[in-house]
């Protein structure tokens, strides 16, 4: 039978320190999947009762100590777990899985936090630069072997086009928006033949955003954000796609991060 699914991305920013807004969004929005980024805790200090009792009871779970960490939980079974290494370093930045249904039969969600690549777009000054053009590099040949129905989300940490920042002319040297990390991302987009959903149901000439820097002061008044977060699609999931949304307002809860969630309803 069909089945309609809503999945949700949230780089959390530490999804202990921010246990007041995960639970509120688990309350109110109640995604049927949630796949989460900077999630800063190891596998046996995950916060897995808080889900389970919204019920999450399926989790796939890839942290580390302090630093990076992903997380799927979901109301439906989850199966075949794979994590990537794209950085060749051992940080916790990839997770995957199987949604486990008979409508979702071999479609597979994958969750990525790629990194966001320091303050300076310099290899020679910031090898943090040269780590992420290289994290893009090998994504970009796993993208290449895809052979299923795959969803891909996460914070990718770069904002492709024009109106996914405030100011093109501002940013375009600001790692995040800069030229090699755009042509890079276009090449992972190609590679796989990606869709990007929001993309679909908001025009490019339209401003989308998906985080807002703490530094300012007033945010929401300012305005100047980026659309860090996306949620992607191969060829054959393109149709899938009912709807888009960020989810803006939870910018602004309590202790908030400083990313948004995005979420987007399929109809399997």
């Amino acid at each position: 039978m069909p089945q309609n699914i809503s999945i949700a991305s949230w780089n959390i920013n530490s999804v202990r320190a921010r246990l007041d807004i995960v639970e509120r969004f688990c309350k109110e929005i109640s995604p049927d999947i949630l796949c989460l980024q900077e999630t800063k805790v190891i596998d046996t200090l995950f916060p897995e009762g808080l889900f389970r009792q919204f019920g999450y009871r399926h989790m796939m779970i890839n942290g580390q100590p302090m630093h990076h960490g992903v997380a799927i939980v979901s109301k439906l079974p989850l199966i075949n777990r794979r994590v990537e290494d794209w950085q060749a370093n051992g940080e916790a930045r990839h997770i995957s899985a199987e949604i486990g249904t008979e409508a979702t039969k071999g479609v597979r969600l994958d969750n990525v936090y790629i990194p966001a690549g320091g303050e300076v777009p310099d290899l020679e000054n910031n090898p943090k630069f040269g780590q992420k053009l290289a994290f893009l590099g090998r994504m970009t040949e796993w993208s290449k072997t895809v052979d299923c129905p795959t969803i891909l989300t996460g914070d990718f940490n770069v904002a492709p086009l024009e109106h996914d920042v405030w100011s093109h002319k501002q940013l375009v040297n600001v790692v995040s928006h800069t030229k090699v990390e755009l042509d890079l991302l276009a090449e992972l987009k190609a590679a796989g033949d990606w869709t990007d959903i929001a993309r679909e149901f908001v025009d490019p000439s339209q401003k989308l955003y998906t985080w807002w820097s703490y530094r300012a002061q007033d945010w929401e008044a300012t305005d100047k954000g980026r659309r860090l977060d996306h949620m992607w699609v191969t060829p054959d999931l393109k149709d899938k796609a009912k709807s888009h949304v960020v989810h803006k307002t939870c910018r602004s809860w309590g202790k908030p991060s400083d990313h948004a969630p995005i979420m987007t309803e399929f109809a399997f």
